[in-house]
């Protein structure tokens, strides 16, 4: 697939202030049409904060925001809808008792008739939901099942088709796959890949190296607001992904520490566990030893 150079969103240094606390210093970030930008960090990395500045929920204090090659400041999120932005948060703001064709359309209700006969169009509403499900392999039961009996998965790909329906061309995904089994993030991650199939540019916010591995198509890496790696697929392993992810020379320095804090009985045990180099001959025991005597 090809992609259009210009980049449907670019964040360019952005920075974040509140008060004396500083959520974000120096992110860049582009998303493209038919890409995944995978976003990675810990509790406390600024992915909340990020996702705030592209929604329009805050405005950036540093740094540029280009929509399409125009820069630019959000003000709120019905200007990022209207820049063809849609975020699908992790608790969905859905309606559990409604039908899910009625969340499909919540705050966008079509309507038929004129004058005092103007009604919400229920078989319009009806009919394009199953279609558009459908467009994204989501074969549901019912549409008029209140849309709380679903999965925690299928909630999240009907929210992902409503993005879809609804125009947009960025999709933002906050920790889509957090609260899900094995099962059902596998099903998220097969429709998030759908919408980049459609043409969508997606950035995927989690903590999940494994998941973002799956589907990503670039990897940017924040730690304490600050960007600490930005990688294409193809200049890095899951393997290594993981290890920067979860800490890297940090984790390394401590276990030595707690190595170096172990009795000695352990750490004489941990050696004996551990195989011998190549090559070495390994010394007896003393049991072993007198019985060779």
């Amino acid at each position: 697939m090809t992609h259009d150079t210009t980049a449907l969103v670019r964040l360019e240094d952005i920075g974040k202030r509140y008060g004396n606390v500083r959520a974000l210093e120096g992110v860049t970030l582009d998303v493209h049409a038919g890409r995944i930008t995978c976003v990675l960090g810990d509790n406390g990395a600024g992915k909340s904060t990020l996702i705030k500045i592209v929604a329009g929920l805050h405005a950036h204090d540093s740094g540029t925001l280009r929509i399409e090659g125009e820069e630019t400041r959000l003000s709120s999120p019905r200007q990022a809808l209207d820049r063809g932005i849609a975020t699908v948060h992790q608790d969905l703001a859905v309606v559990p008792l409604m039908p899910v064709w009625r969340n499909f359309f919540l705050g966008s209700e079509p309507r038929t008739g004129t004058g005092p006969f103007k009604r919400l169009d229920v078989d319009l509403m009806r009919r394009t939901t199953r279609e558009q499900l459908l467009r994204l392999g989501i074969d549901l039961r019912d549409v008029d099942q209140p849309i709380g009996t679903l999965s925690g998965g299928e909630r999240q790909c009907v929210a992902i088709a409503r993005a879809v329906y609804f125009g947009a061309k960025v999709l933002i995904l906050d920790e889509p796959t957090a609260a899900l089994g094995v099962k059902q993030s596998g099903m998220v991650l097969r429709y998030v890949a759908a919408a980049r199939d459609a043409g969508l540019g997606v950035v995927f916010i989690t903590h999940n190296p494994q998941h973002a591995y799956l589907v990503g198509d670039r990897f940017v890496l924040l730690k304490r607001g600050t960007m600490v790696g930005s990688h294409s697929r193809d200049e890095i392993t899951v393997e290594e992904l993981t290890r920067q992810m979860a800490g890297g020379d940090e984790l390394d320095d401590l276990r030595h520490e707690l190595e170096s804090r172990a009795p000695a009985g352990a750490r004489e045990a941990a050696a004996a566990a551990a195989p011998a180099a190549p090559g070495t001959v390994p010394h007896p025991s003393g049991a072993d030893a007198a019985n060779s005597a």
